[in-house]
């Protein structure tokens, strides 16, 4: 008779309620702020950029179906006539304030916006605006609470 002992070896848990997006907030704010700061440098490498995005369609028959659409992509930044820029860090639209009333980063010059994305992309990384990030999503989840009671009137 064999014995199993490849079982006994694993150690077993209960099932987490939830897995992957939506499990841990705070790690999928930071990623989302870092997937499109990481677009904002191919903007500023290619201004024709545009991000590919998967939406779902009616065909005649009435089924829905996955596609693929392009969406352009808006620089974060705007130029001054003397070189310099400001740099507006967005989440859902909304701009992540930073300080009280400052919710936009000086840049010297358009060549140094890369290494300013890098910086805040560690930032990120490292949980230093994990906090703001928050707040920008209350201000998104606020908005959208609107626009639904609007919808339903």
């Amino acid at each position: 008779m064999a014995t199993a002992t490849g079982l006994k070896s694993l150690t077993f848990t209960a099932l987490p309620a939830k897995i992957g997006v939506g499990a841990n907030p705070v790690q999928d704010r930071r990623a989302m702020v870092i997937k499109r700061l990481e677009e904002q440098k191919t903007l500023l490498a290619d201004p024709n950029f545009t991000r590919t995005i998967n939406v779902m369609v009616k065909n005649e028959a009435g089924v829905k179906t996955k596609q693929q659409k392009t969406q352009k992509v808006y620089p974060w930044w705007s130029q001054a006539a003397n070189g310099s820029c400001v740099l507006v860090v967005r989440f859902g639209y909304q701009p992540v304030g930073f300080d009280k009333g400052k919710s936009a980063i000086s840049v010297p010059s358009l060549e140094q916006l890369p290494a300013v994305i890098d910086t805040l992309i560690g930032a990120i990384r490292a949980g230093e605006l994990d906090k703001p990030l928050a707040q920008a999503a209350e201000l998104v989840k606020k908005s959208l609470a609107r626009k639904g009671t609007k919808k339903a009137s």
